[in-house]
């Protein structure tokens, strides 16, 4: 970890942990007491529905937790659309921070909503924290390329995706019965999102803006001296800086690049299109299909709903462990070695799940199952799940950067999207054998890897755009 500081580290934490946070937290926070909400909705909020279901088979009450959970994937998608300009007009640094108010209001809305009987504050609370992450998803990873070591960038960018999987994972211990998943406390569990955006509040001011931004963007040299000088400590930056001055140079002439332009011009489209294949592969991965069906599996050997619970926690904890290996993996092993072996691994996981979920009735083979459920987890933590974030912004210089990152995180809400309104629907109609179809796309991913995405470790941005030159 040659390079790293304490001040590099700091900025790493106020940028990337408490803006991954919201990302990860506000995906995972509405699993746990789904049960209690759609209680208190058919009870308090709806009128005429059939008091004589449950609360969870209630079509009004199971409508609204829908929208509940599909808005949030909306406002990502509108976050990932303007992240370019704001990116552009604040900062990656000003952005970030400007974007906590949005938290602040969803917070409000979110914990209030129960003391007024309102299931139209929680889904525009929804609404609004994902439009949050979707800034988040772009700025963060965006922010932390621009003042990362290029020797580190890959390790400090998989830092987004670890804070991610740590921050689902809390979600699900806070939302467990024995602590806030109940029917007095769901409206503290959302409104807990406020603590670390007021902690990024506190934090990151202290911390420079991108020295890329400052000098690429704004033309002030000092500044962006005196900020790079910040973030490196002791380290000489001359080398750096005059990297900085030729990309200024090269930027001069091609200027800011515009969406418009991004898709049309022909050196800057296949670096898109990787990136856009990258982000859907992450989502259409079958990541969500398998955490769905752990809880059958767990249930068919016999599980309790609370050892249901634990072992589903259980997955949530191996997920973490094998994103940090994959963060310090990145920079020895490589982008691209280390998304062919988590798909390869994920599409032997999903072949094996289609054909042990026939028999897993035997139960030598439902523990199998229950291995095969890890193992796919953590296939997915050593590359799809955390390389797709920071790939993004390697690929581009940094007048196409923004514009770029915004296509890519908008492209990946909306795949989570749609594989949120769809994935239940094909689940009953096809059972286990929806695996069949995220194995056929796991091997397509795999071919696209292997024969499109280049290697980018070590490389600095001039470096990686002369490759695709060269390619054309």
């Amino acid at each position: 970890m040659a390079g790293m500081n304490s001040r590099l580290a700091f900025a790493i934490i106020a940028s990337a942990c408490w803006s991954a946070f919201q990302h990860g937290y506000n995906t995972g926070v509405l699993n746990a007491p789904q049960e209690v909400m759609s209680e208190w909705l058919q009870k308090e909020v709806l009128t005429g529905t059939n008091m004589s279901l449950a609360a969870k088979d209630d079509p009004k009450v199971t409508t609204v937790m829908s929208i509940a959970v599909a808005i949030y994937c909306v406002g990502g998608m509108i976050g990932g659309i303007i992240s370019g300009v704001v990116a552009d007009r604040f900062g990656r640094k000003g952005g970030l921070l400007w974007n906590n108010a949005l938290v602040f209001v969803a917070a409000l809305l979110e914990g209030l909503a129960k003391l007024a009987n309102s299931a139209e504050m929680l889904i525009l609370g929804r609404l609004v924290i994902g439009v949050n992450s979707g800034l988040n998803a772009s700025l963060a990873p965006m922010y932390l390329a621009e003042i990362s070591p290029v020797s580190l960038r890959g390790s400090i960018g998989t830092v987004y995706q670890l804070v991610i999987t740590m921050t689902i994972l809390l979600s699900q211990v806070l939302g467990l019965e024995s602590v806030l998943g109940t029917p007095e406390g769901w409206p503290y569990l959302l409104a807990i999102t406020a603590i670390p955006a007021f902690l990024q509040i506190v934090t990151l001011p202290v911390c420079p803006e991108s020295p890329k931004f400052l000098l690429l963007n704004k033309g002030q040299e000092l500044h962006a001296q005196r900020a790079l000088n910040w973030l490196r400590g002791d380290v000489a930056v001359h080398g750096e800086m005059e990297e900085m001055h030729q990309e200024a140079e090269k930027n001069k002439i091609s200027k800011k690049v515009t969406l418009r332009e991004l898709f049309s011009n022909r050196q800057l489209r296949q670096p898109l299109l990787i990136a856009m294949v990258i982000m859907l592969a992450q989502q259409f991965s079958g990541i969500n299909a398998v955490i769905f069906f752990s809880t059958d599996i767990f249930t068919r050997v016999k599980l309790t709903t609370s050892q249901s619970q634990y072992a589903t926690l259980g997955m949530g904890a191996m997920n973490v462990v094998m994103t940090i290996i994959s963060l310090l993996l990145v920079e020895v092993a490589g982008r691209k070695t280390l998304l062919l072996s988590g798909f390869a691994g994920m599409f032997v996981c999903s072949v094996g799940l289609v054909v042990a979920y026939m028999y897993a009735h035997i139960s030598w083979v439902s523990y199998m199952c229950i291995a095969l459920v890890i193992l796919f987890v953590v296939m997915f933590a050593v590359g799809p799940g955390s390389i797709p974030w920071f790939l993004v912004t390697e690929l581009f210089n940094q007048s196409a950067r923004p514009a770029a990152t915004s296509v890519a995180v908008t492209v990946n809400w909306t795949a989570n999207f749609i594989i949120g309104l769809s994935f239940l629907q094909l689940s009953i109609a096809l059972g286990a054998n929806v695996f069949i179809i995220f194995a056929v796309l796991q091997l397509i991913f795999i071919f696209f890897i292997f024969f499109k995405v280049p290697e980018t470790k070590n490389k600095t941005v001039e470096e990686i755009t002369a490759m695709f030159r060269q390619q054309m």
